[in-house]
């Protein structure tokens, strides 16, 4: 039996679509939260997978794994003219500790913004 999956700490919950220009998508590639928010931290951010891990609370294998799958599905999406599906995943919102650290997004979409608008539990894969 394997081990239960962490739930993994991102800084931003947002379902976003993305798609080619023109109309005619050649199918769909679904993302998970965490996906983006490791493409995010590590792309965008120029953070390491270290300071990644560090951030989401998992290891820095967990991450490396997390950032190859998600690498692999965007190039899919690019070559193949797919659709982008952001959504989802097992993830917790970040917390107050985690505020003023490299990385996070304060005051965007973190946890003390989100129990205002009762988003503030975690979200399982479906």
């Amino acid at each position: 039996m394997p081990r239960p999956q962490k739930t993994r700490t991102v800084c931003c919950e947002k379902e976003i679509h993305y798609g080619p220009k023109f109309q005619h998508a050649k199918g769909s590639v679904n993302m998970t939260i965490e996906e983006f928010e490791t493409i995010r931290l590590i792309d965008y951010e120029r953070l390491s997978q270290q300071e990644c891990s560090e951030l989401m609370h998992v290891s820095r294998t967990t991450v490396q794994a997390i950032y190859d799958t998600a690498r692999y599905k965007l190039s899919d999406a690019l070559m193949n003219e797919k659709t982008i599906h952001i959504q989802g995943g097992n993830y917790r919102l970040c917390s107050k500790e985690d505020h003023g650290k490299k990385g996070c997004e304060v005051g965007r979409c973190c946890e003390e913004q989100s129990k205002h608008k009762g988003k503030c539990e975690t979200n399982e894969i479906v």
